[in-house]
């Protein structure tokens, strides 16, 4: 083995017997339990309820996971709406009999939607401030929840990088193969840490907090900036053409920085 070259051939779950508890599900775990906790310190800080926080929580899981659920299937895989309709709600495949599999498709782009139609019922039916106030606290804990996410897929030796055609890299011996890819998963997490350092300094440390839609947009800007050059280096998914000047998932991710530009510098709120 060379120095610079990794061969990943982890286990993926821990077979309990009448369970199997996959690691990819635990970062999901604990990217909600850090995320429900530095909300919670948010919330405190902002003097809000601690049953609102927990309402917040219940909309949070569901309309993340829900939209992340969704955004890969139609973007990614479309034909399980036809193939396999069940297993897009449910972690079990029904073709070709039952089996078990988890949630194993999950789109960032589709999560960021969930969460901001998920918040816009939270608003309305819990906390009645306004959306953007709701989005501008929840994005520190959403960015730091990525990198779990992403350390998941590395585990999972899924959205895998490009060869790195050289002995740097890792070699995803699950996958069967023998040459180095490019740890893009690690990438994208080692970037989400700089973004949440990032969204947690404007918040705890200047008055960004109180200009409503900076932090939000913020957010946009930082993670899909990451996103869109670490497409770079990822193997195309599915739908995507390598031979595109884009792939799919940088299509996808211009419209939330040039949104996220718009919340930091024209966004004005409306009086009221």
């Amino acid at each position: 083995m060379y120095l610079l070259q990794i061969d990943w051939d982890p286990i993926k779950y821990i077979d309990l017997g009448f369970f199997k508890l996959h690691f990819y599900s635990m970062m999901w775990i604990v990217a909600f339990i850090l995320g429900f906790l530095i909300t919670k310190r948010i919330y405190k800080n902002e003097k809000q309820s601690d049953e609102s926080l927990d309402s917040l929580f219940i909309y949070s899981v569901i309309g993340i996971m829900l939209g992340a659920r969704l955004g890969h299937v139609i973007f990614y895989q479309s034909e399980l709406i036809t193939e396999d309709f069940f297993s897009i709600f449910l972690p079990f495949s029904f073709k070709d009999g039952v089996r078990f599999t988890g949630f194993q498709g999950l789109a960032s782009h589709g999560a960021a939607i969930g969460m901001i139609l998920s918040m816009y019922l939270y608003n309305k039916k819990i906390l009645k401030k306004s959306v953007i106030w709701i989005l501008d606290r929840v994005v520190i804990a959403v960015a730091l929840g990525a990198v779990f996410v992403r350390i998941g897929n590395f585990i999972n030796s899924e959205i895998i990088g490009k060869y790195t055609n050289s002995d740097f890299g890792v070699v995803f011996k699950q996958l069967g193969e023998t040459e180095a890819r490019h740890p893009a998963q690690l990438y994208e997490a080692f970037c989400y840490v700089f973004v949440f350092l990032i969204l947690f300094y404007f918040y705890w440390k200047t008055k960004k907090s109180e200009q409503q839609g900076f932090l939000f947009g913020l957010f946009l800007v930082l993670l899909w900036t990451v996103r869109f050059f670490v497409e770079n280096v990822k193997e195309a998914q599915n739908i995507e053409r390598a031979d595109w000047l884009l792939n799919t998932g940088q299509l996808l991710s211009i419209p939330f920085v040039l949104i996220g530009l718009y919340f930091m510098f024209f966004y004005k709120p409306k009086a009221k």
